[in-house]
């Protein structure tokens, strides 16, 4: 593989997808270092957080390693940052799954669940979001794309920060982005093409891009 971008921080709080995201990452170009401890985070440039499992409990991991403290301070601080799945609703202030947990709170807002009533859930498999134009996140992607999901839980359409949005039972945030903190509902690792142009995206925004020039050619 060509070259090499800056080094991310992939974190580790035993929660996280992240074999398949530290495959990605690298087949991407980028250098990537999986972190554990919170006060790493400062030789970093720009982190990923990927999560896979229940709110309450990944809140709770993220707290005995320092993270709950360190990743606010991180983003305020001007650092790239990529939450996914997991790491993008832990983001709010809350979530219907865990009550009395409270998120990292960088962006306001509840996370919801789905409504059993309207239909199957959890929501698994492709769908097609639709991203608002204008971030570098969505450069070289069409308006309307696929990508692959897995949950139960969701951050209402009308949020905010919303950077893209999806509908299953109801339409709901496929992503959010707010300065140089993005995240994503889909997990791109697993969305083929279209996810790995998307991390593409994330690398070059967060620094200059050396990567393996073969990548999407």
């Amino acid at each position: 593989m060509a070259g090499r971008i800056m080094s991310i921080a992939l974190i580790d709080y035993n929660m996280g997808n992240l074999g398949s995201v530290l495959k990605a990452l690298e087949y991407c170009g980028a250098e990537v270092e999986v972190v554990d401890s919170s006060s790493a985070l400062d030789r970093f440039q720009a982190c990923l957080l990927p999560g896979v499992g229940s709110f309450g409990d990944g809140m709770e991991n993220l707290c005995s390693r320092g993270f709950h403290t360190a990743l606010p301070r991180f983003i305020a601080s001007g650092g790239w940052f990529l939450g996914i799945c997991l790491g993008m609703q832990m983001l709010l202030e809350s979530s219907d799954e865990s009550p009395g947990v409270r998120g990292l709170g960088i962006f306001p807002g509840v996370v919801r669940r789905f409504d059993d009533n309207l239909g199957k859930v959890p929501h698994i498999g492709w769908n097609a979001a639709t991203f608002h134009p204008g971030s570098p996140l969505a450069g070289e992607l069409p308006e309307s794309v696929y990508f692959y999901f897995v949950h139960s839980y969701y951050v209402p359409v009308d949020h905010p920060a919303i950077l893209a949005e999806c509908f299953y039972l109801n339409r709901f945030a496929a992503a959010l982005a707010n300065g140089r903190c993005f995240a994503t509902q889909f997990h791109p690792e697993k969305s083929q093409r279209a996810g790995l142009q998307l991390l593409k995206n994330f690398l070059k925004a967060s620094g200059e891009f050396h990567g393996n020039p073969e990548v999407l050619a």
